[in-house]
């Protein structure tokens, strides 16, 4: 008999083994008592059979596009028997995430304990993300799960969960999740319908102290709820006019997408100083994590205004239809985020026109954002010229830790802010095409929209799929329209010349900042279009276009201003020796630190401040507008 034949039989006994183990579900039981001390406790319980077994601990998690489980932040990770004896586990050598054991001969059930350390500041479920009076509960940071015999044939869909939780007494929680009868969001303890390890995972908890619960559109089926945890109670004192926002957001999603693909839908909102902001999309809820005052401070409001709609967008792109590389059958398997021009770059689009035709924002807002992220992609991203818009896709899983210091040169995750220029101009290219006949909502309604109203379950897509549901809509060579944008090498992004010839506006530069840029700008001074250079508040640089006026004097990011023509830096004095070097002006003297040391540099600029800004453009159809008008009156 053949090596492969002897593995094949064994695979297949192991996957064999496996299944009839899986005749019970697994439980796990979470306790949130100690989240204050930011530090969460699991117990679970594995059914299993005698033998060699395989324990992994979650990988690769949906939405993050990468290798992200926080397993670093695991501690206290203890297997026993039911009678109590430890059962020794050796982690893989190559593999981190997969731990070998043997099961006893007469075991049928493993206990595992396992603790969270929540105690990092990263991103995502890496995170910390709890303080003295909330936690958020990602499920994927407190368990383990048997390999079918190997990766390739296991599928969380099929792993069955029990979930319970304890939380701190007073506390309230909030969840996608089904409590069992008898418990309710007020309850110390609560035990939860059985479920898929996928749709758990899918399914985090947020309790807190200061909570509060809002039914969103109480006309709408399935049911809505804004689930809020603050740091204090004023933090949850949500306005009705932005309760009154949220509800015509769930109205206007169902205008567009023409479907729902959810029981019922929970916005898990974090507002807390303590804790990582982000937000991560789930098919039946989303993890909101923004800066305690976002919901009772309007500028914080607007400058957050895009998390709710985007997050919740994704549960028609990117949960329900998915692109088929991220459609990976468990959380081991690595995912392919060449399509995330779509799954993120479509879905920033459809959050931000949500956001405006919500009353989110006004269309003003939407303008001068537009108008920040035209001249970002038109003027400040050298980096255009080796890294095109496909590649910061293909390598997202290692740009989600980039940024920072000559970010223009290096790109990131630039699918996100490229991806709103990009889906603007299919937009109006369609309206072009059929004299406005129709639009991207068709596409959108069609292709998210799929099979109507369904439970959640995920509809993978390909390339070749885009292409057909935008020819379905309009026929046009949108193959090689897309590849022209995705493989571009150009300094500046091409769909600048879309907006400038289909929208109804033009990008141009004024003196003035715009809303958006004094909201980024805060109490610095945003010079990226001007002198190439942005700068905080104390002096130190942020980062320095490359190729720009500051970089070719001889500035860095990092290094400190300390004067200004002389005078002891302030952002109000370097903007005013921008304006006063306008025309034949004298050049701009600055005296700067580069770790100890001191020099002196002239920066010999003489265009004053620049701004963008989208101004309406003559004998065009006010296309952008028109995308922006609410869809129910």
């Amino acid at each position: 008999m053949s090596p492969f034949r002897l593995i094949s039989l064994a695979a297949l006994c192991a996957a064999t083994l496996a299944a009839s183990a899986q005749s019970a579900p697994i439980t796990i039981s979470v306790d949130l008592t100690d989240a204050p001390r930011k530090i969460l406790h699991a117990s679970e319980t594995i059914p299993v059979q005698p033998g060699p077994m395989t324990l992994v601990y979650p990988e690769w998690i949906p939405g993050e596009h990468g290798p992200t489980g926080p397993i670093v932040n695991q501690a206290g990770f203890i297997i026993t028997t039911p009678s109590g004896a430890r059962v020794k586990w050796e982690r893989d050598l190559v593999d981190m995430y997969s731990y070998h054991v043997t099961i006893p001969a007469g075991v049928t059930q493993l206990n595992v304990k396992m603790d969270f350390l929540a105690t990092s500041a990263a991103n995502f479920t890496e995170g910390g993300s709890t303080s003295a009076n909330l936690a958020l509960l990602s499920w994927n940071t407190l368990l383990v799960y048997p390999l079918n015999g190997d990766i390739a044939h296991t599928k969380v869909a099929d792993i069955m969960v029990s979930p319970s939780i304890t939380i701190p007494q007073g506390w309230h929680f909030g969840t996608a999740l089904e409590p069992i009868a008898g418990a309710t969001e007020a309850s110390s303890s609560a035990s939860f319908q059985t479920v898929s390890l996928e749709q758990l995972i899918d399914s985090p908890v947020l309790a807190g102290r200061w909570f509060r619960e809002i039914d969103l559109a109480p006309d709408v089926t399935p049911k809505h709820y804004l689930d809020l945890a603050g740091d204090g109670p004023e933090d949850i004192a949500l306005s009705q006019q932005h309760i009154d926002q949220f509800s015509k957001l769930i109205r206007e999603t169902g205008a567009l997408y023409k479907s729902r693909h959810y029981g019922s839908y929970h916005f898990l909102v974090t507002l807390s100083d303590q804790v990582a902001h982000f937000g991560l999309e789930h098919h039946q809820s989303s993890d909101d994590r923004v800066p305690e005052k976002t919901f009772i401070d309007e500028g914080s409001f607007t400058q957050e205004g895009d998390l709710l709609p985007h997050e919740f967008t994704h549960s028609w792109n990117g949960k329900y239809r998915r692109p088929a590389g991220l459609a990976t059958p468990n959380y081991q398997e690595p995912m392919k985020g060449n399509l995330l021009w779509v799954y993120e770059g479509l879905t920033n689009y459809l959050g931000d026109v949500l956001a405006a035709r919500s009353g989110i924002w006004s269309p003003e807002v939407f303008r001068d954002r537009l108008a920040t992220i035209a001249a970002d992609l038109n003027d400040a991203r050298p980096g255009r010229t080796w890294r095109d818009l496909q590649d910061t896709a293909s390598a997202a899983q290692m740009l989600y830790d980039a940024g920072g210091s000559y970010d223009n040169w290096r790109r990131n995750v630039d699918y996100y802010s490229e991806g709103d220029l990009l889906w603007l101009e299919i937009d109006e290219t369609i309206r072009m095409k059929t004299g406005g006949k129709k639009s991207l909502n068709d596409f959108i309604a069609a292709f998210e929209g799929l099979d109507g109203n369904t439970p959640p379950k995920v509809v993978p897509y390909t390339f070749e799929d885009i292409v057909s549901g935008l020819n379905a809509v309009v026929p046009n060579d949108w193959a090689t329209f897309l590849r022209a944008r995705l493989d571009s090498n150009d300094l500046h992004a091409p769909e600048i010349a879309g907006i400038n010839a289909l929208s109804g506006y033009k990008l141009t530069y004024s003196d003035k900042p715009n809303y958006w840029s004094q909201l980024m700008e805060g109490d610095g001074l945003n010079a990226t279009y001007s002198l190439g250079l942005t700068v905080s508040s104390a002096g130190t640089l942020g980062d320095v276009i490359v190729g720009g006026v500051a970089y070719k004097a001889g500035l860095a990011p990092g290094f400190q201003i300390i004067a200004v023509n002389g005078r002891a830096f302030t952002p109000g004095l370097l903007r005013a020796a921008i304006d006063g070097a306008r025309g034949s002006g004298p050049a701009i003297n600055l005296i700067v630190e580069n770790t100890g040391y001191f020099k002196t540099i002239s920066l010999d600029y003489h265009n004053g401040e620049r701004y963008p800004q989208l101004d309406h453009a003559d004998g065009v159809p006010d296309r952008l507008d028109n995308i922006l008008q609410p869809l129910i009156k």
